[in-house]
């Protein structure tokens, strides 16, 4: 058995393919479930609690938003609210969910992108204590993880899916535009956590379906390939050994390759409904690794606490053979999802995850 190691040591040596002395876990929870947390256990902070050995930095947000009422002639709902690229969260009355508005929905002209108030990720006060909150969480022995944030979803939220689609075949200096600018934004947040010493950068873009890319494959080389190229080499100029993290939902092994050329380190979810977890370590094991791989549309809700246990047992034979594995749920645990299973999972990952 391996030594014990720190919850740093033992993350990076898992997602670096090596065999740490446990699997690395890690899940997080919805607005309903976080209130389950609270009661059943009286404490806050659900990573204390269970022992996840992540912790997170990033950039400061700004004070207040841009007035975005003009992208928005038609007003917009009571109660929304704004991110800094102008998407606006509309209240839907169902937990946690909601609508959107978008504020170049109706912009067709690059001359109007050059007037959208775009956000600034460089003034030294969003990113000066980088450096330091880092350096603590290294004194305390955790993983320090930097969140970039997304392209293809940050633009689409600005613009409405169907219509930066068109705009991708019909109006590429537009869609050209909007990708350009949210890329240099994710290559300086990149930077800037390699600078500090994070030890991982998280990044990605929703681009699978349950059985296909959103996308053709040479679509999405075309346009989203290059930029993610652009932002990984950002970070590692800066610091080699730091690990890309590449977050997508559903089926995305026409690209794998493709993740995998560019620098990406660590592939998430790995949702087992769309993509068998053990297949794709057999093909890329020896340059990938894997966080996630437990079903959050199906064993997580809907299974029993065996199952989950069931699971885990099979990931740690399959997937953490030789390393490589961070286990978590593949999304955030939604409502239906019985505080019986977030236990059995808990309890799973502590009784088979020891090498």
């Amino acid at each position: 058995m391996p030594a014990e190691l720190s919850p740093r040591e033992r993350v990076l040596t898992a997602m670096r393919r090596q065999v740490p002395d446990r699997v690395p876990k890690e899940w997080s929870f919805t607005p309903a479930v976080q209130e389950e947390f609270v009661r059943r256990t009286g404490r806050s902070n659900a990573a204390e609690f269970f022992g996840f050995e992540r912790r997170g930095v990033g950039l400061k947000g700004v004070p207040q938003l841009p007035d975005f009422s003009p992208w928005f002639p038609d007003g917009s709902p009571e109660g929304t609210t704004f991110n800094e690229y102008g998407s606006g969260h509309t209240p839907a009355g169902f937990y946690h969910f909601t609508g959107r508005i978008y504020p170049l929905e109706r912009a067709r002209s690059v001359r109007e992108l050059d007037e959208f108030p775009w956000p600034d990720y460089t003034p030294e006060w969003r990113h000066e204590h980088l450096e330091q909150h880092v350096a603590d969480l290294h004194d305390g022995e955790w993983l320090a993880s930097g969140g970039v944030g997304h392209i293809w979803e940050t633009a689409w939220q600005m613009t409405r899916m169907e219509k930066l689609m068109q705009d991708m075949a019909l109006n590429p200096p537009f869609a050209g535009y909007i990708f350009d600018r949210i890329a240099e934004d994710r290559a300086f947040a990149a930077r800037r956590f390699a600078e500090a010493g994070a030890d991982v950068f998280h990044c990605g873009d929703d681009i699978g379906m349950q059985d296909r890319l959103m996308m053709s494959p040479a679509m999405w080389r075309e346009w989203l390939k290059p930029r993610w190229r652009r932002v990984i080499k950002a970070a590692k100029d800066v610091n080699p050994d730091i690990l890309a993290f590449y977050h997508s939902d559903g089926d995305v092994r026409e690209v794998i390759e493709d993740l995998i050329e560019i620098g990406f380190d660590i592939l998430n979810p790995v949702q087992p409904e769309c993509m068998d977890p053990a297949e794709l370590k057999r093909r890329y094991g020896d340059r990938l690794a894997f966080w996630g791989c437990v079903g959050t549309q199906t064993t997580m809700p809907f299974g029993t606490p065996d199952d989950v246990r069931q699971v885990v047992r099979d990931l740690m034979a399959t997937v953490g053979e030789g390393g490589g594995l961070l286990i978590a749920p593949t999304h955030v645990l939604e409502p239906d999802v019985p505080w019986e299973n977030i236990i059995a999972l808990f309890e799973a990952v502590e009784e088979y995850g020891v090498y």
